[in-house]
């Protein structure tokens, strides 16, 4: 069985928040559903979408776990984004978190060091 995931934010603007979620994933949407939608696919049937949304805006939260952790960040930094906060837990799993225009959350999850 597959199961497909797509993750959806909310947001008030379309051009701005493509824009900015282009910076923050690296690359442009991998498809466009219609004039208020951008998709990009983060892996295999997993899927994180912007959908305009303007009274639900900033209330999103989503972790994105991966293995390159640290590369991930410099990678971000090196487009200009820079996260709002980092944690780091107990058992050493690490989490940058990052803000879009309208306050919505998109962490990066890591493995401990």
């Amino acid at each position: 069985m597959t199961v497909d995931l797509f993750a959806g934010i909310p947001v008030r603007d379309y051009t701005v928040a493509a824009s900015w979620y282009a910076r923050l994933l690296g690359a442009d949407p991998s498809f466009l559903p219609n004039d208020t939608e951008a998709v990009w696919e983060l892996a295999e049937h997993r899927y994180l979408y912007i959908e305009v949304r303007p009274s639900h805006a900033g209330c999103a939260m989503q972790t994105v776990f991966v293995s390159d952790f640290d590369a991930r960040l410099a990678e971000i930094a090196g487009r200009g984004l820079e996260p709002a906060e980092r944690e780091t837990y107990a058992n050493g799993v690490r989490k940058a978190i990052f803000r879009d225009p309208d306050g919505n959350e998109i962490g990066f999850g890591g493995a401990p060091v």
